[in-house]
């Protein structure tokens, strides 16, 4: 499950996973060692996380003190019954995105003084595919041909005081038509434009984690393929 809190990637792995070598400095014992902020520094490995310590996690992460957590990497004791657990704390909301490409550039959007992708809420009886094609005509004004998924993301964000967890499927889409495209201003897009690889490394420095993410996947989906 790759969850981000306050932008902070946080990877949950079921008991026979393990992050790959060199993703964490530090490995904490959750069942013999404390979990506090001092300890929660760059790149971390939480062992042995039951629901308790996942209560702790969440409220460290939470804290509006800063600290120098990068990214979190957490191997729970039984994953169902974690995930369970962590999803009956928020409200859930579910949604789909695309990354869109044309020829060897990709689709990026600037809102809210952030690069992002576009995407949106699932609606009632459509499927994560049929809502990723609608959001992202819909925000962009173009046309797309919607591909394989990339992956899912989660992330924590707080609306009218309530703790909200939207869970987002993102597809790999081509550009049939952008004769038209132009910015959904009702959606808060200042900007959309076509990125070379260059730029959109560049861009991800003023992005969200899971976007980076996103990419991160796509990549590596492309690998494979080949």
């Amino acid at each position: 499950m790759n969850l981000f809190v306050n932008d902070i990637p946080v990877r949950i792995y079921k008991v026979d996973e393990t992050p790959q070598s060199g993703r964490y400095h530090h490995v904490i014992d959750a069942r013999t060692e404390p979990i506090t902020q001092a300890r929660l520094i760059h790149h971390v490995w939480i062992q042995q996380v039951e629901e308790k310590h996942l209560d702790e996690i969440l409220a460290i992460l939470n804290s509006k003190v800063p600290f120098g957590l990068m990214s979190l990497h957490l191997t729970v004791v039984d994953y169902e019954r974690i995930k369970a657990y962590l999803l009956s704390k928020f409200s859930l909301v579910k949604a789909a995105g695309g990354l869109v490409r044309k020829k060897d550039k990709f689709l990026m959007i600037y809102r809210l003084k952030k690069w992002d992708l576009p995407k949106g809420k699932k609606e009632k009886g459509e499927k994560y595919r049929e809502t990723a094609v609608r959001e992202v005509e819909e925000e962009c004004n173009i046309l797309v041909k919607p591909g394989a998924k990339i992956c899912t993301t989660w992330h924590t964000y707080t609306m009218n005081r309530k703790p909200m967890l939207k869970k987002t499927r993102w597809y790999v889409m081509d550009l049939i038509d952008d004769s038209k495209m132009r910015p959904s201003n009702e959606e808060d897009i200042e900007e959309i434009r076509w990125m070379n690889p260059k730029e959109v490394y560049h861009a991800l420095e003023h992005s969200y984690k899971s976007i980076s993410y996103v990419f991160e996947r796509y990549y590596e989906m492309i690998e494979v393929a080949r």
